[in-house]
């Protein structure tokens, strides 16, 4: 089984795969660390704040690493916002059967009643080196564009509105 976890920045993504991996024993694979690694190497040109940029360029690899590790019978999540909305269009339906898809996505509502807990819980898994860009204003528009964007592609998505409590049975 192949888990797939994005959303907008700030979601929740990385705690979600480890409670997946101390619940079912899944290895876990960051996107992110990729992305560091290959611009921290000088393999890319590309930039953290490349983001769109850096999706068309990151994707080809993970989608070829999810199909090795389906047709080695290995279960693995990836997460990272690095997924694209139409990712279904990149695999046959012997591998769409073994892959679970979750977009996380925080309200409005919930972003404005829980924006310092949003902060707060920024570096429970990763330490941040530079969370300054994160204001109220970006969580807002990128948890917008991320529901419209899931809406658009009719893309599974869980949306975070009153507590944050996420439960994903695999």
């Amino acid at each position: 089984m192949i888990v797939l976890i994005t959303g907008a920045s700030h979601t929740g993504k990385t705690v979600l795969a480890q409670r997946l991996l101390e619940k079912y024993k899944y290895p876990y694979f960051s996107i992110g660390h990729l992305k560091m690694g290959l611009i921290r190497s000088g393999n890319t040109e590309l930039t953290p704040m490349d983001d769109n940029e850096l999706t068309e360029y990151l994707w080809p690899i993970v989608c070829e690493m999810i199909k090795t590790a389906i047709e080695n019978k290995q279960n693995l999540i990836i997460e990272g916002c690095y997924i694209p909305f139409d990712w279904q269009k990149d695999f046959d339906s012997e591998y769409l059967e073994n892959i679970k898809y979750f977009c996380l996505v925080m309200s409005e509502k919930y972003i404005k009643n829980h924006f310092a807990d949003i902060k707060n819980y920024a570096n429970a898994i990763e330490n941040r080196v530079d969370d300054e860009w994160c204001t109220m204003q970006s969580i807002l528009a990128d948890n917008a564009e991320v529901l419209s964007l899931a809406q658009k592609h009719n893309a599974n998505y869980i949306l975070i509105d009153n507590q944050y409590e996420i439960n994903i049975d695999l």
